[in-house]
């Protein structure tokens, strides 16, 4: 009888332990100013949301060609925040330096990232 009392306190701690979090939509519109580079080609944002994580790119759009680049993007998370870094000409911005991170709370989210490529400074926008 002790036995079958520590086998379901066992299973109890480890149902409460293994619980898996919630995730919620979180929607970010990007938008990288481009101005100053001489050839822009095949600009996208790349990350740990993308899928594979770092491997596939966001393409980002100048519709009014004002060259800043822009693209929406949605996705499920239950991570604290996101890192990701811009991406001109399949080279990555901001060489031998951190990665860009947008910081979440536990809730549906939508945001706005305004940033210029290869400047760490940015403005992240909660609507």
């Amino acid at each position: 009888m002790k036995n079958y009392k520590s086998l379901l306190v066992l299973i109890a701690i480890l149902f409460i332990t293994s619980c898996v979090q919630e995730t919620h939509l979180k929607t970010i519109t990007f938008k990288v100013d481009m101005r100053g580079l001489d050839n822009i080609t095949n600009p996208g944002v790349r990350g740990q949301f993308t899928s594979p994580a770092w491997k596939a790119l966001v393409p980002l759009t100048d519709e009014n060609n004002d060259s800043i680049y822009e693209a929406k993007v949605e996705f499920q998370a239950a991570q604290y925040d996101i890192k990701f870094k811009f991406v001109n000409n399949d080279e990555y911005e901001l060489q031998n330096q951190p990665n860009r991170s947008i910081k979440f709370e536990y809730e549906p989210e939508n945001f706005t990232y305004e940033a210029t490529i290869n400047n760490p400074k940015a403005k992240t926008t909660k609507k």
